[in-house]
């Protein structure tokens, strides 16, 4: 499908900005949306002989459509160490995969984010970020593996230049030979700023800086990241409260609870996302909101690791930019960011009652929640004229969804429905269930080298 307008007619189309339309429409051009409402697609260029041009009309009877998802926090090199430490908490879990993830390098970081963001695209996502923070000393430029794999699949990307300098000698939790000196790891993050980050409109790639977590990462080096983040004019990330051994680490080493900590060092504002933020009183839920700070909400790692269940509700009460993310694969062997919408909704709820989110909540959380906390909200997470043309077209007539009253419900609480089409900036990457861009089948084997070469690594 290479087209200069792309016109998808019949589906329900829902704009998340609080307009559906039931048989709608979107007009696509090049990689903007220049049309969207009620009925029949106007005429575009090239249609009935209205000047030149080539358009492809997609029939969407039968279809929900939604804004491509948006994924805010991941560990994509993680896809190919899954299914290890199973049922293990957090930091015994981090214990067992250190020495595992010590092994990468540019080849098993290429091969496992290919496969993580292909298996993303096959469940709705067109943008992610990626907190990368293990670089082996003789692993080479991982960082520029991954970029490679997110342009090959062709997901938008928001990379992250992730670091650990508090090794064991030290009181961290990561081994002394993952862990890089602060002054190693400020050099590293402007170079990688410089190299690789598009701060235009439409932009495909860009970096944020992200220290790993209070547990891993020096005082110094959080403060010196915020500072220089802000002088590079680009995002801040980091783990945060994402555990009680956390909470009781930063006390009993700080004198202070995680967030007290990190907003000391400059980490809060609507420059910052934190990934997790489970383990949060309600001061520090008031203090979120009040400086605009983001959250990435990854319910399913967090089930899968027994760390807890964040308080969304209240945090999206307060003011907080809050979206979805899927983690690591090593914590969430699905990767499937449509699932995290369904665990959203449920896990909310069996806190905080049925009212607590509601399924479109999730799906506002899964698409413009996300782009709020990437900083794109101007221009992806919902379907409006002039926004960029990241599109998801799910099947929802067949066995599994026909007769499923709401369309929005079908789609985050019934069984994953097939995906017929998934357009980033304009382009189809994904076209009846399939990856068009990768091999998914040899990637698979791919990835089954890698995992198998890693663990002999490890041994």
């Amino acid at each position: 499908m290479t087209t200069d307008a792309v016109i998808i007619e019949g589906a329900h189309v829902v704009t998340v900005t609080g307009e559906e339309f039931p048989d709608g429409h979107v007009v696509v051009e090049g990689n903007r949306i220049t049309a969207v409402g009620p009925g029949p697609a106007p005429l575009v260029s090239g249609d009935r002989g209205q000047g030149e041009g080539s358009h492809a009309r997609v029939d969407g009877r039968g279809c929900l459509l939604t804004p491509g998802f948006v994924n805010t926090h991941n560990h994509l090199y993680q896809w190919v160490t899954r299914g290890l430490a199973v049922d293990s908490t957090l930091f015994e879990w981090l214990t067992t995969l250190y020495p595992v993830w010590a092994g990468i390098d540019e080849d098993s970081v290429h091969v496992g984010a290919s496969g993580a963001l292909a298996q993303l695209a096959l469940t709705g996502c067109t943008t992610s970020s990626d907190h990368h923070y293990v670089f082996p000393r003789e692993g080479g430029d991982v960082l520029g593996a991954e970029i490679r794999a997110a342009r090959e699949v062709g997901l938008r990307f928001h990379t992250t230049r992730g670091s650990m300098d508090l090794g064991q000698r030290d009181g961290g939790l990561p081994p002394d030979h993952v862990v890089e000196s602060t002054e190693t790891i400020l050099a590293a993050s402007a170079d990688a700023v410089a190299r690789w980050h598009d701060p235009s409109p439409a932009s495909m790639l860009r970096v944020a800086l992200a220290p790993c977590s209070p547990f891993s990462v020096t005082g110094d080096l959080m403060r010196e990241s915020a500072v220089l983040a802000r002088e590079l004019g680009v995002a801040m990330h980091t783990h945060l409260a994402e555990t009680l051994d956390e909470e009781d680490f930063c006390r009993e080493r700080f004198g202070c609870s995680p967030l007290e900590y990190v907003e000391g060092l400059g980490w809060t504002g609507d420059d910052v996302w934190f990934a997790h933020a489970i383990h949060l009183d309600d001061a520090a839920v008031k203090r979120i909101g009040d400086t605009a700070t983001g959250v990435a909400h990854c319910p399913s790692s967090n089930a899968r690791l027994g760390a807890g269940i964040a308080r969304t509700r209240d945090l999206r009460d307060a003011g907080a930019r809050v979206g979805l993310g899927v983690d690591g694969a090593a914590s969430n062997e699905a990767g499937s960011l449509l699932e995290e919408l369904r665990h959203a909704v449920l896990f909310a709820r069996a806190v905080g009652g049925p009212t607590a989110l509601t399924v479109r909540d999730a799906l506002e959380l899964g698409t413009m929640g996300g782009a709020a906390v990437l900083g794109r909200a101007d221009d992806i997470g919902s379907i409006e004229v002039g926004k960029l043309a990241d599109l998801a077209l799910w099947r929802i007539d067949g066995l599994g969804h026909a007769d499923v009253a709401d369309p929005v419900a079908a789609l985050v609480l019934g069984s994953p429905p097939p995906l017929e089409l998934l357009l980033v900036d304009g382009r189809p990457v994904v076209e009846r269930g399939r990856v068009r861009t990768v091999d998914t089948d040899a990637l698979a084997r791919e990835c089954l080298r890698v995992h198998r070469t890693l663990l002999e690594k490890a041994q």
